[in-house]
């Protein structure tokens, strides 16, 4: 064998290597229980990817769009919505690693325009009474959803057109105008889950890299884990054939919705801005490399290493909240659990101890409640064994 061949055979079993050798389960628990529900109309489509001991189940049911009949696979491009928020959290324990920034660091000494901050006391009538902030706001504060912001911004939810979780403005000046919104509390005092935080938190991104946040996402994370389907702004292609949006009231089947408000078509165009809060598309087959990166502590399946060890397990894989739960634009729950839910219905976590994964997808919104929820959840109890706590599998 020559030098160049020596060398790509090398390449080949390198890259078998760190793809896990994850291989089918023969199981499909899952698939059995769900098919009934989308027969009787009750579920357009789902995808569910369940990992443990290197086996994996993967169910696809239904449809990416009812009408069409396109069915749901796990290359189906949709909407993650607050999923988004563990992306940015990896962004930000880079440039801890790098000891480009200190999650103690006060916002201001990157964003000055929150050096001096007012807290709201009151707010009756036609008088609104605030407070100069006492505590000093942290870049920690800021991604664990202890800062005081409001979930969104007013100005970015109704007066700008388009505004919401992929729209109204850059992530520059949503910062700015966060620091000239009355904060709900004191930062560091409570918990208030808030978009703004983490744009905040990538406005301190931008502003250490001299990038654009979605920029410096992009070349550090989504490129080096080969993630070529997940972005702001996708392409029209890659829009069609998307996961179509459905909404569900109590006693009747899930009707299918042109646009939310927290989302407006078209969903590529100039009016679409980077939010570190949600607003990240992607597709099943993009999502399990970025959470099998968490699973192998900051190692892609592909040899690309994300974030060292140390970092993953300090930074990424720690409460940064006394008594909490939120990491850095992510959950922990249980022993060695960590991902996110969306406000669309899609769930992803790891568990980094035991090399398990799950993975839930869905694009649907309304008060009622899910009818395959218990079916489901035995299903996932079959495949991971008895006893396991399914909560974190449905968006909450």
């Amino acid at each position: 064998m020559n030098r160049k061949s020596t060398f790509f055979f090398v390449l080949l079993s390198l890259s078998a290597a760190f793809a896990g050798d994850v291989q089918p389960s023969g199981t499909s628990y899952v698939e059995e229980v769900l098919k009934p529900y989308v027969v009787s109309g009750d579920l357009p489509g789902a995808i569910c990817v369940l990992e443990k001991d290197g086996r994996r189940e993967t169910c696809c049911v239904g449809y990416a769009d009812v009408k069409s009949k396109t069915p749901i696979t796990m290359d189906s491009l949709y909407m993650q919505c607050s999923q988004t928020k563990g992306f940015c959290g990896v962004t930000m324990a880079i440039l801890v690693e790098e000891g480009k920034v200190s999650l103690d660091d006060p916002v201001s000494k990157y964003l000055p325009e929150f050096k001096e901050l007012w807290v709201q006391v009151s707010n009756t009538n036609d008088t609104k009474v605030l407070k100069k902030a006492k505590n000093v706001m942290t870049v920690r504060h800021v991604m664990t959803h202890m800062a005081g912001f409001p979930f969104e911004l007013p100005a970015k939810q109704g007066s700008i057109p388009g505004g919401g979780w992929s729209g109204g403005m850059p992530i520059r000046s949503v910062a700015a105008e966060a620091a000239a919104h009355p904060l709900l509390f004191e930062p560091g005092t409570s918990g208030q889950y808030s978009n703004t935080g983490l744009d905040v938190g990538a406005a301190v991104v931008e502003t250490v890299t001299g990038e654009k946040w979605d920029v410096f996402l992009k070349r550090r994370v989504l490129d080096p884990l080969g993630m070529t389907n997940t972005s702001f702004k996708p392409t029209d292609a890659q829009l069609n054939g998307h996961v179509e949006l459905y909404v569900f009231w109590e006693g009747r089947k899930p009707k299918w919705l042109y646009e939310e408000q927290m989302a407006k078509r078209p969903y590529n165009d100039a009016h679409v801005f980077p939010s570190a809060g949600a607003g990240l598309w992607t597709t099943a087959n993009d999502q399990i490399k970025f959470y099998h990166m968490l699973m192998n502590l900051g190692l892609g399946d592909n040899g690309a290493r994300i974030l060292k060890e140390e970092t993953f397990r300090k930074v990424l894989a720690t409460s940064q909240v006394p008594g909490g739960n939120y990491s850095l634009g992510l959950t922990l729950w249980d022993d060695g659990w960590i991902g996110h839910g969306g406000a669309y219905g899609t769930n992803a976590g790891v568990n980094w101890k035991t090399k398990e994964l799950k993975l839930w997808v869905v694009q649907q919104i309304g008060p009622a409640s899910r009818p395959w929820g218990k079916s489901r959840d035995a299903a996932v109890d079959r495949f991971f064994g008895k006893g396991q706590d399914n909560r974190n599998l449905e968006s909450f």
